[in-house]
């Protein structure tokens, strides 16, 4: 039993100094990268037949059809955007992007996304699904990707996001810069 016992303090000890040094991991690199472009254009109770987004709830009081003064706090928009592979909103879409977005802070410009892109074209088939916090004011700002389907079946990854562009409060385009760490 005396033999055990420096034995096993050995063991402990190395194991303690084995956690107390650094992780020196090499850094990840994408197996896969991405860039597209969505185009939203909100509901203001004249464009039916343009827009792509609308107010599906507001703080009392507050029009559905007008985003709530104070941050746009408490609104709810639904979307079904156009995806392009350019800048340009009459260029060739590749898809869809669908989902929602809260503004959920009182004193600044934050929402929170989720979405799916929805790619039907000669070059992409499938979904690739996003969600997290968009502080919109930063000038990039990281969501994840959470899961695809079809060519991106059980991709993962990480999603930079750009304000591309925007025109008030009734267009916006975002770029997305799609880095997947996993891929399958």
């Amino acid at each position: 039993m005396g033999s055990k016992l420096p034995l096993l303090f050995v063991f402990v000890m190395l194991f303690a100094l084995s956690s107390a040094i650094p992780n020196k991991r090499k850094p990840y690199k994408p197996c896969k990268n991405l860039v597209f472009y969505f185009h939203d254009i909100l509901y203001n109770g004249k464009n039916a037949a343009n827009a792509t987004s609308a107010i599906v709830a507001a703080p009392e009081g507050v029009s559905l059809t007008k985003l709530a003064p104070q941050s746009h706090f408490g609104n709810i928009i639904v979307f079904d955007d156009p995806i392009t592979l350019s800048h340009s909103l009459s260029s060739k879409q590749v898809g869809r992007a669908q989902g929602f977005y809260i503004y959920d802070t009182k004193n600044t410009y934050t929402s929170w996304l989720s979405f799916t892109f929805v790619l039907n074209s000669t070059h992409h088939q499938g979904t690739i699904t996003f969600a997290g916090a968009d502080p919109i004011v930063a000038k990039t700002r990281d969501i994840s990707v959470t899961g695809g389907t079809g060519d991106f079946f059980m991709h993962r990854g990480i999603a930079t996001i750009t304000t591309d562009a925007f025109e008030g409060e009734a267009y916006f385009r975002l770029g997305v810069y799609i880095k997947f760490f996993e891929c399958w």
